[in-house]
């Protein structure tokens, strides 16, 4: 319900500031190089232990469309690749260390973002903050070499935004943007190969951990775009 509901919002807010304004019709596109460093944190069902995943780097591709001298919308595209692992996860149940690190394997995101934009010009520079929504979907999910197996819900989430253009010619210009996701997912991993020969009853509690991971992550990133 939770999606459908920001979803919704999102459409109205985009269609009624679009009726209102004065339409513009101008077109950026912008090339970024993006770092994406993840503020994660959560729990491991019954072992517990902390989420980490690592930061990754990419190029990324975004589209603005002005319909009044200072809205925009700005739809982002890119996909990352995340190493994933627990720390201090407790393994005595299963003979291990009541405090080790599990390897989660590797897993990609598909995270486009729509935000709503308001730019305050001063000359050629050009800065903006934004907000809108995000939906990601988590992909080619390796397992790592530990587990049997490990699923990840797709989820819609906030993102906030502030960066500024700097006009370098009547159609190119660079950029700097910083957008924060405030993105939450649930995983189950399955950890049943671990039991213990002589403890069968592990094997059903281990099947299916259930995780809640918040993600949370910065995406930093600097381009050059032209404008149309």
């Amino acid at each position: 319900m939770k999606k459908y509901f920001i979803l919704t919002l999102s459409v109205i807010l985009f269609s009624s500031l679009s009726v209102l304004a004065q339409h513009k019709n101008e077109w950026d596109i912008r090339l970024r190089a993006a770092a994406v460093v993840p503020q994660e944190s959560g729990t491991a069902g019954v072992i517990g232990g902390k989420p980490s995943l690592s930061n990754s780097f990419i190029p990324e591709l975004d589209f603005t469309y002005f319909f009044a001298d200072n809205f925009s919308a700005e739809l982002i595209l890119g996909t990352t690749k995340h190493k994933v692992s627990t720390k201090a996860s407790d393994l005595s149940a299963i003979g291990a260390s009541s405090s080790a690190d599990v390897n989660l394997g590797k897993v990609w995101l598909l995270p486009p973002t729509l935000t709503l934009q308001y730019h305050l010009p001063v000359g050629n520079f050009k800065p903006y903050v934004g907000a809108g929504v995000n939906y990601t979907i988590f992909y080619n999910a390796d397992e790592g070499p530990v587990v049997k197996g490990i699923d990840y819900k797709n989820k819609f989430s906030f993102a906030a935004q502030l960066g500024f253009d700097y006009d370098i010619s009547k159609t190119i210009f660079i950029n700097a943007d910083v957008k924060k996701l405030f993105l939450r997912t649930d995983v189950v991993v399955d950890a049943s190969n671990l039991t213990p020969a002589g403890n069968p009853s592990l094997s059903p509690v281990l099947q299916n951990i259930p995780a809640h991971v918040k993600i949370d992550p910065w995406i930093i990133a600097v381009g050059v775009g032209k404008r149309f």
